[in-house]
């Protein structure tokens, strides 16, 4: 661990600012979740996120759990709030009437998805007949009800549905030119991979902040499978991290963290200053993550050896 460590401080810019960071959050489907969440919730309010967000299931399959859970992290914390909106099989006017819900507790910034296809991921995807056609027309569609942030999704790798970066890019530059403010990226563990994505980024014009998504490794196992599904690759490093490690649960949240660390370490040292944190509901390990970069949980600038 002690060698990792130093990768870490040797990457972290020594002349950083402040570092920005929002958190991801889901909406709880039992009460045990619930108490997880807002225990997650409460622990890692003292890192000062620049906003969190909540996500919400295609088709409005968990509108409700997304509404209450927004509405108690507004009405409850001091952190800015975010939804996320999908238009998968709804119409326009429901896809209106959702919006308004939202904008009645407070919430004045979405993540505009187009969703999941309705028969699951990798099913074709066929857009309500009455509804908003991707997400760069819900973009468009958010645009025409509201001066509101939204930000959308990127995908340094492609989405999965996409035949290629061209194809994938005009997509995005699509949902900018509609009103995007910001797009937070799938995540990703090659920062060399984002970086040339940054490169066809700025090429196609698009000049909107594209936040990392870091996602700290709850589970190899499942992280693998639902790579799988979106398009994203684990490179071969990061099974070799974690062996000799079964077993273990302490040694293999110690490895997680030190993969996250380094990771946005040395994205700090290439310049980026915004980060998107996938916590699966999860405190320990967005927590000793961010312990690793120095970030002591009441500021958000960088101490101690990355200072």
């Amino acid at each position: 661990m002690a060698e990792h460590q130093r990768a870490i401080e040797d990457a972290a810019d020594q002349d950083a600012a402040d570092l920005r960071i929002s958190f991801e959050f889901f909406p709880p489907k039992s009460p045990d979740m619930e108490d997880q969440l807002w225990s997650t919730v409460e622990a890692l309010a003292p890192w000062q996120p620049d906003f969190v967000s909540v996500t919400y299931g295609a088709g409005g399959t968990t509108r409700e759990p997304t509404l209450s859970t927004v509405k108690r992290l507004i009405s409850d914390t001091p952190m800015p709030t975010a939804s996320h909106l999908t238009c998968v099989g709804a119409t326009r006017d429901e896809v209106r009437r959702v919006v308004e819900e939202f904008r009645a507790v407070g919430v004045r910034h979405f993540v505009a998805l187009r969703g999941d296809p309705q028969d699951g991921v990798g099913a074709a995807y066929q857009p309500h007949p009455d509804g908003f056609i991707n997400a760069a027309d819900l973009v468009g569609g958010l645009r025409e009800m509201g001066d509101f942030e939204v930000s959308v999704s990127a995908y340094p790798e492609k989405h999965p549905e996409s035949p290629d970066e061209a194809v994938d890019l005009d997509m995005l530059k699509r949902k900018v030119d509609a009103g995007a403010t910001r797009a937070l990226t799938q995540f990703f563990f090659d920062n060399d991979v984002y970086a040339r994505y940054l490169d066809r980024v700025l090429a196609a014009g698009i000049t909107i902040p594209i936040v990392p998504g870091i996602m700290p490794i709850q589970n190899l196992t499942q992280l693998k499978r639902f790579a799988s599904m979106c398009g994203a690759s684990v490179p071969a490093s990061i099974d070799r991290r974690f062996e000799g490690t079964d077993g273990n649960a302490q040694e293999r949240a110690a490895v997680a963290a030190d993969i996250a660390a380094e990771q946005i370490a040395d994205l700090a040292k290439r310049g980026i200053r915004d980060f998107h944190i996938y916590t699966m509901n999860r405190a320990p390990l967005t927590i000793a993550t961010l312990s690793r970069l120095g970030l002591d949980g009441k500021s958000r600038t960088l101490s101690g050896a990355a200072a």
